[in-house]
């Protein structure tokens, strides 16, 4: 029986159907992070003196092993059941009986989704911030192997002046942690209580909604009730766009790799694993997986716009329409994780080809160090500008170019030292974000 049913109640068995949607399998997602939430939520009712401690330790235990069970893929939503908070519900009445009916006490599911909702993304937003910390660190370890490896330097897809295969990957790197960067704002959104806030309007009961929050190791709280209904679909909004800017570090990588490991440059190749072939063409080994990425911030754009699309003109307080911004953060998360996990493999699996690079260098490249020669006798930079184009390309040892360039951050210069502490410094930053998400966990994981 659905949560709301009564007696006498009828509803076509299409609009049943058309609600549900995909939730029974979304929520097969979300049902762990439920199960945390409600141990939070029956901690805080006993406390409060609407559980018994025995109720307490029968629904601790029995949401413990429905944790387990979720995590192991073992339980399932049934259609009927529309979502992952029925199910839970029916199986912890199943499990403990009275008590299990006494679970949705003080709560909806209003703030019962969203709680669930901002315990997975603080889990997974973390998650991911560890495999960019691995993708970061490949970079940068690669970069520093070919700090020196000289390539041209292209603006305009023309050459412009020397750089390095260090500086190409380098400069990634500095993207990927300047991207994480930007996750404190969506885990600070989840890591705001939520609990207690029912529909919207509270509860006539003495909930204690900071120690509930407290439980779950967040930083903050919502406090205005209804303000908590009114944030639905803004944290996915918000953790969309975090990803698609992330995604736009990754595209702009896997452009780089597929570009320079073409036949036309030959700057780099990469290893048939991480490659398929054609149907037709017996000759061809594509970056197919590359290319793939370099398409996936279009996805994440659309779904951070179908996201806030649904958000435009919604009156104060819950509606259905948020249903619909699940699906986008659910499958947004899921292919920047393994997008990830792709470019790191191949950063890792990169082979470069220093003869290749170099020999692409025209003489033309060195056009501005000639200026610059000048400009170190003193002459003026316009006319050592007229003086450089008037002489034409002439060759130059181009490690005399990269040690003239010894500024901080130019190519050839060490800079994994400093990106190593630019990633070390916004890791600390994630550390109180870390503690509350093992706050949570240990309500049902080693209790």
């Amino acid at each position: 029986m659905r949560l709301w049913d009564t007696a006498g109640t009828s509803v076509d068995g299409a609009i049943l159907a058309f609600t549900v949607g995909d939730d029974p399998i979304l929520d097969l997602e979300l049902l762990p992070f439920d199960c945390i939430g409600s141990a939070a939520h029956a901690e805080m009712l006993a406390e409060i003196g609407v559980l018994t401690q025995a109720e307490r330790d029968d629904l601790l235990d029995a949401l413990r092993e429905a944790f387990r069970g979720a995590k192991a893929g073992e339980l399932e939503i049934r259609p009927e059941q529309e979502d992952c908070h029925t199910a839970l519900e029916e199986l912890l009445t199943a499990t403990v009986g009275e008590a299990g009916r006494k679970i949705h006490t003080g709560r909806s599911r209003n703030d019962q989704v969203i709680a669930a909702l901002r315990l997975l993304v603080r889990e997974r937003l973390l998650e991911l911030a560890t495999c960019l910390a691995s993708l970061i660190e490949a970079l940068v370890s690669r970069g520093a192997q070919y700090g020196s490896v000289v390539m041209p330097g292209y603006t305009h897809t023309r050459q412009a002046m020397p750089s390095t295969v260090g500086q190409l990957l380098f400069g990634a790197a500095e993207g990927a942690i300047r991207d994480l960067e930007c996750f404190r704002i969506p885990l600070a959104q989840a890591s705001r209580a939520a609990l207690g806030s029912a529909s919207g309007y509270g509860v006539p009961l003495p909930l204690d909604r900071e120690r509930a929050g407290a439980l779950l190791g967040c930083t903050g709280i919502d406090l205005n009730t209804l303000h908590v209904q009114n944030c639905r679909g803004r944290l996915e909004a918000s953790v969309l766009f975090v990803l698609h800017q992330a995604t736009l570090t990754l595209s702009r990588l896997a452009a780089d790799l597929v570009w320079w490991s073409s036949e036309a440059f030959g700057f780099f190749s990469l290893p048939d694993a991480l490659t398929t072939g054609s149907s037709i063409m017996p000759n061809k080994r594509n970056p197919d997986v590359l290319e793939l990425v370099r398409a996936l911030p279009a996805s994440m754009l659309a779904r951070y716009t179908e996201v806030c699309a649904a958000l435009h003109g919604l009156p104060s307080g819950y509606h259905r329409d948020l249903q619909r911004t699940k699906r986008p953060l659910l499958r947004g998360l899921a292919e920047a994780r393994a997008a990830i996990s792709i470019m790191q493999l191949a950063v890792e699996r990169l082979r470069v080809h220093p003869e290749r690079c170099l020999g692409a260098m025209s003489d033309g490249i060195y056009a501005t160090d000639r200026a610059y020669d000048d400009v170190r006798k003193g002459i003026a930079f316009r006319d050592a500008y007229r003086r450089a184009k008037e002489a034409g390309s002439q060759p130059m040892d181009p490690q005399v170019a990269l040690r003239q360039r010894a500024h901080l951050g130019a190519p050839g210069t060490d800079q994994a030292g400093a990106l190593r502490e630019a990633l070390a410094a916004v890791r600390s930053g994630l550390l109180p974000f870390e503690q509350g998400a093992a706050q949570a966990r240990s309500l049902l994981v080693g209790g």
